[in-house]
């Protein structure tokens, strides 16, 4: 072990000798963190930060009842699911418990790529077919799987997937996103039944976060629904962004849509930080494809992951979070189209509870993604004592994406200091 503590300069030399030299990290500087709670993070530099931007933590960083919870379980009992345990007999029903009556039985994981492989793998052993449908800049996960489903990078997809145009209505207006979403999805779903793989699912992140964070309009959706249907296939709702009450009102991001999904995936903010992920789906096709299979995961399911989760899914109920999500992310949609009469640089305000996006453009009229602006943006934000991130093919969406537990007086620090970066920033700093 290190005796003397290293600077930061020497931490990001260490880092990279340790790991891939270009290994992303936030910001332009990184920031070495220290503690958390709550909405705040806490550097080794001695600033304070807000976290407008981590949703792994929807009740907040180092939340006292989920920790409590996880040291009570991790010095009871932490093992593998072969083994029956009744606390996490007793999550899954309250899990399943928040989902239509249709979706009625679950399968646990450690991350949202597993969540997805799992569901793709259930659908392509229903279906009997290897042809899957995304949304052009999705992002799925990880595995070799799940990278060929997640254009995000600007790799090449898989021979067996087809990608849509992206929902995005500020470019082409709901009747276009609308067209993409059905004209696009049947020409799709034919040229995989033509070319032999045939049409398993269609796999949707019901907020689009990666393609650039499209919540409206709430239609278009459910048209694509009733095509894969109709084509034999299978609706996977990706929910590892858009649901826990992340989008206000309701717990899941498919229902501000309408949709009946078979299957339902989520990970990243199920319990707080650990690996803890999920699929809920129609019972009769995860009970045929466990009986195909015998899918195990080891670690899925263990005893302090669930702990953690329970604590996580009884604090939104508690709190009513989905209700304070949609009063405080309301306000703070309010504050922003606000900035927007003020700033030129801002195309777009769009979001759903609290999750934001701003569209930073060189131009107004013609709608031109400045993305350098808007790293310039997420970069002055930082400074500012406030984490935010950018989404989007072009890179140009600033991201807001806080806590659960986020304020309105969070809220208007946040619009506040974006109020005073955005006056600084040169007019023009070339997209």
């Amino acid at each position: 072990m290190p005796t003397v503590s290293l600077t930061d300069a020497e931490l990001q030399t260490k880092r990279r000798s340790l790991f891939a030299s270009n290994s992303l990290a936030f910001y332009r500087t990184p920031l070495v963190l220290e503690r958390a709670e709550g909405v705040w993070v806490h550097g080794r530099d001695g600033r304070t930060y807000l976290d407008a931007y981590n949703n792994t933590v929807p009740v907040g960083h180092c939340n006292p009842e989920v920790v409590e919870a996880i040291c009570r379980q991790a010095a009871t009992l932490n093992t593998h699911s072969r083994y029956v345990h009744e606390l996490v007999l007793d999550y899954a029903e309250e899990l399943i418990g928040t989902f239509p009556e249709h979706l009625n039985k679950t399968g646990f994981t450690c991350s949202g790529t597993e969540a997805n492989e799992l569901a793709l793998r259930i659908a392509a052993s229903h279906t009997r077919k290897t042809g899957f449908v995304v949304a052009n800049f999705a992002y799925h996960g990880t595995s070799m799987l799940l990278d060929d489903l997640s254009p995000f990078a600007g790799g090449t997809s898989g021979a067996n997937v087809r990608v849509l145009k992206p929902a995005d209505v500020y470019r082409f207006g709901e009747e276009g996103v609308l067209n993409h979403f059905t004209e696009g999805l049947q020409e799709a779903i034919d040229d995989l039944e033509s070319k032999g793989f045939g049409f398993a699912a269609l796999l949707v992140d019901t907020i689009f976060e990666s393609g650039g964070i499209f919540p409206h309009p709430t239609n278009f959706l459910s048209s694509a629904e009733k095509i894969v249907h109709q084509s034999g296939g299978l609706f996977i709702a990706d929910e590892v962004q858009a649901g826990f009450a992340r989008l206000g009102e309701i717990m899941w991001g498919f229902q501000r849509h309408g949709l009946t999904p078979d299957l339902v995936s989520m990970g990243k903010p199920m319990a707080n930080g650990l690996p803890c992920a999920a699929v809920v789906g129609r019972g009769y096709l995860i009970d045929a494809f466990y009986d195909k299979s015998h899918y195990f995961n080891t670690f899925a399911g263990g005893g302090t992951a669930i702990s953690a989760a329970q604590t996580v899914l009884n604090i939104i109920q508690r709190d009513r979070l989905t209700e304070h999500v949609q009063e405080v992310g309301e306000h703070l949609l309010f504050g922003l189209m606000r900035l927007m009469q003020q700033h030129e640089m801002i195309g777009d305000v769009r979001g759903a509870g609290l999750f934001a996006g701003i569209e930073i453009v060189s131009d107004r009229d013609a709608k031109t993604p400045d993305n350098k602006a808007a790293q310039a943006v997420v970069n002055g934000l930082v400074e500012s004592g406030i984490l935010t991130g950018s989404a989007g093919e072009f890179g140009n969406i600033i991201k807001i994406r806080p806590p659960l537990i986020f304020s309105k007086e969070n809220a208007d620090y946040v619009i506040e200091n974006l109020d005073e970066v955005l006056t600084k920033l040169p007019r023009k700093l070339g997209s």
